[in-house]
């Protein structure tokens, strides 16, 4: 435990989180998501939801204010639902930090996957919700100066 670090940020996490680079997204991903299939890197995040995360991460996390929708999410298959409860609890944990949330691009489902295998990591949540996987894509994180 680190004071200021809120503890469902493992050491794992908080260390990927440290090596991303501008550009770079990390995936949060739902339990359902095939993240060993599509990934390398999976971080096991077990038990915790995605807004819970959300709150953890963004203290620490400048969102990309170099592109107009920093975050995605998947849209729903033809023929199925969203719930819209899903992102309106994400943005408001990412709101809850900083004031407000950014724009959210949705993304075909196997577009999405595509995103998945180039994002820096992913990881597998305790999420439930259908279609409840985010990516964030780093932005540069200010320098604080004395």
């Amino acid at each position: 435990m680190l004071k200021g670090i809120h503890p469902a940020l493992s050491p794992e996490l908080l260390k990927v989180l440290a090596e991303m680079g501008h550009g770079d997204e990390i995936v949060l991903s739902d339990a359902h998501f095939p993240a060993h299939q599509l990934h390398h890197k999976v971080i096991r995040a077990d038990g915790i939801q995605i807004a819970t995360l959300l709150e953890a991460i963004t203290p620490l996390f400048e969102y990309d204010q170099y592109v107009e929708r920093p975050l995605a999410m998947m849209q729903a298959v033809h023929g199925d639902s969203l719930d819209l409860a899903v992102e309106e609890r994400y943005l408001a944990a990412i709101a809850k930090i900083n004031g407000k949330a950014p724009l959210v691009e949705r993304v075909e489902r196997f577009a999405f996957y595509d995103r998945a295998k180039i994002a820096y990591a992913v990881v597998i949540t305790g999420e439930l919700a259908k279609y409840g996987n985010i990516i964030l894509k780093k932005g540069v994180t200010p320098v604080l100066t004395d």
